[in-house]
């Protein structure tokens, strides 16, 4: 005949609480609940719950604990134990479910997007001064989403954080956050993190901003007197930012490519500058060449008298070790009586590619070729470095002569 279990009352529970403090030699009291569940005061004191069950697959006795009372409730308890009870009727053993449970939980706390986004962005071959443009962008991720663990984060989640800064008209950083976002994901799936990109489910959802386009001026008489104002104040100020402003309109390359040219790359004698451009060094690892005017020449010589003992052509001169800072150039156009911003030292790419097409006629594929853009013939196929130099240093010259023109 089978054991008759009656269940258990809170107030029986109480009574052998009270009963076991009084003991003077404590002992192990085990109450049982039926179906497995016993109510467990050892001999130090602790009071738990314990749940003994047939493993569905070895056929061993085990035993789980479901935890401490009062904070584990009779009622609780007696729901925790019908759920395992269903799990091991459907061949699911509940410690190893638990142990499952354990791990995942761990392995979330160590792959926060947080945790993970800090190891993607040191695979990020950035330079210092992008890496710190992005570092406000991950500032507001890590704000939002930084301590979720990253397989359970939901696009909605990462749409809310974005348009915080839509609504607050900052459509650019909200692009960027999803953007950032978008490319943690995508190196987590490669480490089997996460199966799907949430970020990218978002695309296209988040508003378009209007385009702010460099400043650039394409007026000629505007332009003639820039270049006019550069030379009536040359050597006023930090003599090798002085050099810079001045070169910088005559080669009309991205102003942190000619802040950290190297001396090693300026070749005199054949009056060629060579070098690998950051932003397209991770894409075509292809030099880019700068064909030297007869000013430009002129112009790095003088220079090379000031800082060609170190490494940088550029030399900050409060600091040997590195160069001009990128907001310097910048900075000294303002100097020349254009505060409105008429001017960025990037923005004379766009004046050159407007003059050099509009007014000295020359060919848009070759312009394109010296902005260090990818240009490809009518076969799809990029032109290779070299090609058409004698072209471009012809182009170059007169580019220089025709600012000499517009400065007199």
């Amino acid at each position: 005949m089978a054991k008759i279990v009656i269940n258990l009352t809170d107030k029986q529970l109480k009574a052998a609480i009270n009963s076991h403090k009084k003991e003077a030699n404590k002992q192990l009291l085990k109450l049982a609940d039926g179906h497995g569940l016993y109510f467990i005061i050892d001999k130090k004191g602790y009071i738990y719950w314990r749940f003994d069950y047939t493993r569905p697959i070895s056929k061993k006795r085990n035993s789980i604990s479901f935890g401490a009372y009062p904070e584990v409730s009779l009622a609780d308890a007696r729901e925790k134990r019908a759920q395992y009870r269903k799990s091991i009727a459907q061949g699911i053993d509940p410690a190893l479910e638990k142990l499952r449970e354990q791990e995942r939980i761990q392995f979330n706390r160590g792959n926060t997007f947080k945790t993970v986004a800090e190891e993607y962005r040191k695979t990020e071959e950035l330079e210092a001064s992008t890496q710190r443009r992005n570092a406000f962008v991950w500032d507001k991720l890590y704000m939002a989403i930084g301590n979720y663990p990253i397989s359970e984060i939901t696009a909605a989640q990462i749409l809310d954080a974005c348009r915080l800064y839509e609504q607050q008209g900052k459509t650019d950083s909200a692009k960027r956050m999803r953007s950032k976002a978008s490319q943690v994901y995508r190196y987590a799936i490669a480490l089997g993190l996460c199966q799907f990109n949430v970020a990218d489910q978002i695309n296209g959802i988040l508003k378009v901003g209007k385009v702010q386009h460099r400043s650039a001026i394409t007026d000629t008489e505007n332009l003639g007197q820039l270049l006019k104002n550069i030379g009536q104040n040359f050597g006023r100020g930090e003599i090798v930012v002085d050099y810079a402003v001045k070169i910088l309109p005559h080669v009309f390359v991205r102003p942190g490519e000619l802040r950290n040219a190297k001396w090693e790359d300026i070749d005199f004698e054949n009056r060629l500058w060579k070098y690998t451009p950051p932003k397209t060094k991770n894409q075509t690892a292809l030099e880019h060449i700068v064909p030297l005017s007869k000013q430009v020449y002129a112009l790095f010589k003088e220079l090379h008298v000031i800082t060609g003992h170190g490494e940088y052509c550029f030399t900050s001169m409060r600091n040997s070790h590195s160069v001009i800072s990128d907001s310097t150039i910048n900075k000294r156009l303002k100097q020349y009586g254009f505060e409105n911003g008429e001017t960025t030292g990037h923005g004379f790419r766009a004046t050159a590619r407007t003059l050099l097409d509009e007014v000295l006629k020359f060919p848009i594929e070759r312009i394109e070729q010296q902005l260090a853009h990818q240009v490809r013939d009518m076969h799809g196929r990029a032109y290779n470095r070299t090609r058409y130099l004698d072209e471009r240093t012809l182009m170059m010259q007169a580019w220089s002569d025709y600012l000499d023109q517009l400065k007199e």
